[in-house]
């Protein structure tokens, strides 16, 4: 049996969008501002970087009690003991993904619409991300923002713990939660502030979510 989902607020990486440059810091913050789930995603670093860059991190996740997930790369998953993979829509991964893994970490992907859920579904996700659901920069490529009628459709049409992603902001959380979904994936609503922590503990109270560290 795979971990539990046992988080409503999913923080995903982009160093990019950090306001002090440092992405271990900034993530450290938003951990003790009270996230329990981050997703490395640096997509464009070479593999020994992006290895490091885990290794620091999950140091940082271990000390929070907080999940570690490392977008696409199983190996460097299993090499830090991450505790699951995130995988792209597109990913060639997905046949393989949960023997490669094992049963007992956790299996994320990426949906956009009906078709990409149950794909989700047959192969062994343990949760999905769902969007972009509002207009975003970083989802441009993906076309139009889904919005929230087809937020709240996938929803009803999966079983799996769905995530809202897609420029998520805080006025927007309330009918976000309508919907049905187990939470939001957020970059730059955290990453891009310049208190990650107190951004973390708003969303968090937004969710209705306990906060403060785990240490």
């Amino acid at each position: 049996m795979s971990l539990p989902v046992d988080f409503n607020l999913y923080l995903i990486t982009d160093r990019r969008q950090t306001v002090s440059g440092n992405l271990v810091r900034t993530v450290q913050a938003a951990l003790e501002g009270g996230a329990r789930a981050v997703q490395l995603r640096e997509k464009d670093l070479a593999t020994d970087e992006l290895l490091r860059l885990a290794e620091q991190l999950r140091v940082l996740t271990l000390s929070y009690r907080a999940r570690l997930l490392i977008n696409s790369d199983i190996d460097i998953a299993l090499a830090v003991d991450a505790d699951g993979v995130h995988l792209p829509s597109n990913s060639p991964e997905f046949a393989s993904a949960r023997k490669k893994l094992g049963e007992e970490k956790l299996l994320g992907m990426s949906t956009h619409n009906l078709s990409e859920l149950r794909i989700a579904e047959n192969s062994g996700a343990d949760f999905v991300t769902f969007g972009p659901v509002f207009k975003t920069p970083a989802k441009l490529p993906f076309g139009d923002p889904v919005g929230l009628a087809a937020l709240e459709t996938a929803c009803r049409h999966t079983s799996l713990p769905l995530f809202a992603l897609g420029g998520v902001a805080h006025a927007a959380v309330p009918e976000l939660l309508m919907t049905g979904v187990a939470g939001i994936a957020l970059i730059s609503g955290i990453l891009a502030s310049g208190d990650p922590a107190a951004a973390t503990r708003r969303f968090l109270t937004d969710l209705g979510a306990p906060q403060g560290s785990s240490r």
